[in-house]
């Protein structure tokens, strides 16, 4: 990747309490913090457009998730509580600490999505306002299991499989593999065609993802929500803990979770603050499909004076 993609960004690396974080801080020095988690089989770098424009108003921190990227790729443990998504939270708030911020906003797409509800449930007092991107809550998603929902989300069982079965499998063509997710899920028309992801970054997605350790992580990613996930999110809604601030849920109208949920609802019913939200002209990839209608949905969201 060329120096300058990023430019005005510092590319850093902390340590957390449970893993090696890297990450980009850049944007407005003197603005709010925003925080951009992405999902799989993705980085930070996916963040690239909707960050040139939301730099000139907040301060910018886009970390790659534990087991994605350039941050470590721990062995799951037999529990997968390794990449849980408290744990991939807990190193979000390190990084924050580390980097002096107190309070932020929080955006997470897909798997950085579900981090950033749990971020959201564990640490209140931290997060100003939420926007989950094509997503709806993990239990509800794996309470709604039907032939419908198994055949769009195949994936889902089969990279939860004992390892190192999916591994293996991945692992006889991870580019196509990844070509095929980024290309093919959640967009009506399927196939392999990535006019919406910059060259760059396909790039880097290919360096980050076709590693044997990657691929076991993010196996262990999905294993952790098919269980360890669930046990943390039952034991929330039982002592009725939901998400304090308010919430912009952003969805695709080609996309699945439109055509197998009703998301808005849903976080609905997993907030005390006021929840809005609206499905954008696009398939899953919202935030490089609709970069700029991401961000300015984003930026009126979240503060609206400079």
């Amino acid at each position: 990747m060329s120096a300058d993609w990023f430019n005005g960004f510092e590319f850093q690396q902390i340590q957390t309490q449970g893993a090696h974080a890297a990450l980009r801080v850049g944007g407005r020095t003197d603005g709010p913090a925003l925080v951009l988690l992405h999902g799989f089989p993705q980085t930070h770098v996916m963040w690239h457009r909707v960050a040139r424009e939301l730099a000139p108003h907040f301060q910018l921190v886009l970390p790659d998730l534990r087991g994605y990227g350039d941050s470590s790729h721990a062995p799951g443990e037999s529990d997968h509580s390794t990449y849980s998504k408290r744990a991939m939270a807990q190193d979000v708030i390190d990084v924050v600490n580390a980097l002096g911020i107190d309070t932020f906003f929080l955006c997470g797409h897909d798997r950085g999505g579900r981090v950033a509800h749990r971020l959201a449930v564990d640490h209140p007092e931290r997060v100003r306002k939420l926007c989950v991107i094509d997503i709806a809550p993990t239990l509800d998603m794996y309470a709604r299991t039907d032939m419908a929902f198994a055949r769009a989300y195949y994936h889902w069982f089969h990279l939860i499989q004992p390892a190192p079965l999916p591994e293996r499998m991945i692992g006889g063509n991870a580019q196509a593999y990844l070509h095929a997710k980024l290309g093919g899920w959640g967009s009506a028309q399927g196939g392999t065609r990535l006019p919406h992801i910059e060259p760059q970054a396909l790039a880097d997605y290919e360096r980050c993802f076709c590693r044997a350790e990657a691929i076991h992580s993010a196996c262990e990613d999905y294993r952790a929500s098919a269980g360890i996930d669930l046990e943390h999110d039952r034991d929330s809604r039982e002592r009725g803990q939901r998400i304090a601030c308010d919430t912009l849920v952003l969805w695709g109208q080609r996309g699945v979770v439109q055509k197998l949920f009703d998301p808005l609802a849903l976080w609905q019913a997993q907030c005390a603050g006021t929840v809005s939200g609206q499905a954008m002209l696009a398939g899953h990839f919202i935030p490089e499909e609709l970069p700029e209608a991401t961000a300015a949905a984003l930026r009126s969201f979240m503060i609206t004076t400079d």
